[in-house]
């Protein structure tokens, strides 16, 4: 018999965990439990990470981690547990399908059945961020080549052994031609190795706005963190209900399964929490372990509950409802529906094989790579770019000359616009006049020009050309 570590968590999470684990003992689902304490009491006894190491020890030894909502306090320090877990355990893809169950759960899209595939562990969500000058803050985005690999081959791998059709790609692109530029390139390259599948790419912002106004269109997305996280919850929304939707977190080795809406304590301990979200995300949790027949039985017996109009307070409606039930009475509902299928809604069928494999990511031989010169990032109180640029040529090398400066991204020298406003971080770029490759000792003289000149260099970028293309980005306005 298989172990799998549980923890209840916060707020309603004992409610809705307690009754998805009656609902498989009835079942007979061939599981034991480990049972590990996070989140709130774990935070407030002064673990900022909210999870103990012995708690890691289970998790990494059972494989299989499913979790209830926690509460993080706030302020103090507190670290997300959810990105803390997906990033140590590299749980590199997130699954959230988002299914409607027209006429029962109001929605206004009936025939919505749709899958965000979302990259969890890298974008903006690594979490690099550093405060440079007085006005200004940034925050890395970080897309890799591994990780473009993994995220998108699974998408069409779900695809494949889920009988979908069709796989789309956002991203933003048009804009950030390097990173989401990578992205979208990879998803080209991948999208060939499987050309029974339909694939389609499309920028973030219009994709989202089609996702909101015709869902039915798409079948599943693959995207990166940020965009993945907001129209996850945009999806889920719209089908009916961010309560029924379940979160799978897949690694390579270890694999998390959680229901995405919060511990909404003002309801904990009344017996009126949805339990669904939990459920589906077990539910999901027992194809990955290749339960297939007690997740298929325990899943249709949810659509029949459903069907019948047995629901919680969260969906409940006077047209469509026949009776509103409490946490533990709906899970009874659907234990006595174990071994019933939907009559109107559709039965699920067991997938080809949810245990998704990924080839070992190989190296490619690195490429032949140039230092075509540094972008200089200076804090100067000035506003003046004219009066910045005539500063910054004083620290000119004989191989780096400047060549442009930018604000905020927009060109302000040379030929900048007086209207352009100016805060104090400026990226000034040294190239060599003769476009010739340079050597990286020449950066250092440049910054020792700097010093002796007291211009206040915060950071530098090297200018790389990769194979003969220029791989950095360019000032707007050029």
């Amino acid at each position: 018999m298989k172990k799998i570590t549980i923890a209840k968590g916060d707020g309603i999470g004992p409610e809705i965990m307690d009754a998805v684990l009656e609902i498989f003992k009835s079942a007979k689902v061939p599981l034991e439990y480990d049972e590990i304490q996070i989140g709130e009491k774990v935070y407030l006894s002064g673990n900022t990470s909210g999870i103990a190491s012995s708690s890691w020890d289970s998790i990494r030894s059972n494989k299989i981690f499913l979790k209830a909502p926690i509460t993080t306090p706030q302020g103090g320090g507190y670290k997300s547990l959810n990105v803390t877990t997906r990033k140590a355990l590299g749980l590199f893809a997130n699954i959230r399908p988002c299914v409607s169950y027209a006429p029962y759960v109001a929605t206004k899209f009936p025939k919505m059945n749709v899958v965000i595939v979302r990259e969890n562990e890298e974008d903006l969500y690594a979490g690099i961020e550093h405060q440079q000058t007085d006005e200004v803050v940034q925050c890395l985005k970080l897309i890799s080549r591994p990780g473009c690999e993994k995220i998108i081959r699974y998408a069409f791998e779900y695809a494949k052994n889920y009988g979908r059709k069709k796989v789309t790609c956002f991203s933003k692109d048009n804009i950030m031609k390097q990173t989401d530029g990578l992205f979208h390139d990879v998803f080209k390259e991948i999208a060939k190795e499987y050309p029974e599948i339909e694939s389609n790419h499309m920028i973030i912002d219009i994709g989202t706005a089609f996702l909101a106004d015709n869902p039915e269109q798409f079948d599943v997305i693959v995207t990166s963190n940020l965009y993945g996280d907001i129209i996850s919850d945009v999806a889920a929304q719209i089908a009916g209900s961010v309560g029924l939707a379940g979160s799978v977190n897949i690694g390579l080795e270890c694999s998390m399964f959680e229901a995405i809406h919060g511990s909404a304590p003002d309801i904990a301990g009344q017996n009126k929490a949805n339990p669904s979200g939990l459920l589906q995300a077990a539910v999901s949790m027992l194809y990955h372990m290749g339960i297939n027949d007690k997740a298929t039985q325990i899943q249709n017996a949810w659509l029949k509950t459903i069907e019948d109009g047995y629901h919680t307070a969260d969906v409940y409606s006077k047209e469509y409802s026949k009776a509103l039930l409490g946490t533990k009475e709906f899970a009874q509902k659907v234990i006595e529906n174990l071994g019933q299928i939907p009559g109107q809604l559709q039965a699920v069928l067991p997938p080809k094989n949810a245990l998704i494999t990924l080839p070992v990511y190989n190296r490619k031989p690195r490429k032949e790579k140039k230092l075509l010169g540094v972008d200089v990032f200076v804090h100067w109180d000035g506003f003046d770019a004219n009066e910045i640029g005539n500063k910054l040529k004083s620290i000119e090398t004989d191989e780096l000359q400047l060549s442009m400066i930018t604000n905020r991204g927009i060109k302000v020298w040379p030929n900048g616009f007086d209207e352009t406003f100016c805060t104090d971080h400026w990226r000034c770029r040294f190239t060599n006049n003769q476009n010739g490759n340079i050597q990286p000792s020449e950066i250092i003289g440049l910054l020792n020009n700097a010093i002796l000149n007291e211009v206040e260099v915060i950071k530098t970028e090297n200018l790389y050309e990769f194979e003969g293309v220029k791989a950095f980005s360019m000032g707007q306005g050029q």
